[in-house]
């Protein structure tokens, strides 16, 4: 069964970090090229993140990360969605990710990171390609 409809996004700042300029532009993005954006506003939990998301009905999480804290908070959110049998939502992020921090991300079961200077084109043709395709 398709789903039809706009591909709906929540794009969350878990943590503590207090800027969310970019996690505002990349919601703008996704907006403007027809997607449903869900932004939740600074300092969010991972569980109020997946109760967003689960609610929302999300296809996909962005996580923007600036704090340091990408480890222990993209795992939380992966956990959180295999305990809710959530696990068709993706992952993705982006922020201030050490290139070494990538594979064991993805190896936990983010979908795909994007550092510091990924264009928002990039990030909005990465969505529309890989978010439903199974």
């Amino acid at each position: 069964m398709g789903v039809t409809g706009p591909i709906r996004v929540v794009v969350a700042k878990p943590g503590l970090d207090g800027h969310d300029r970019g996690a505002k532009v990349i919601a703008r993005a996704l907006r403007d090229a027809g997607m449903e954006v869900i932004y939740t506003g600074l300092h969010q939990t991972p569980e109020q993140i997946v109760d967003t998301a689960i609610q929302e009905d999300a296809d996909a999480i962005g996580l923007s990360i600036l704090s340091g804290a990408h480890n222990t908070l993209f795992a939380r959110v992966i956990e959180l969605l295999k305990e809710r049998d959530a696990e068709d939502i993706k992952v993705f992020g982006g922020g201030i990710i050490p290139e070494d921090d990538i594979a064991p991300l993805k190896e936990k079961g983010v979908a795909e990171i994007f550092t510091p200077g990924a264009t928002t084109t990039s990030i909005v043709e990465w969505v529309n390609a890989h978010v439903r395709q199974g």
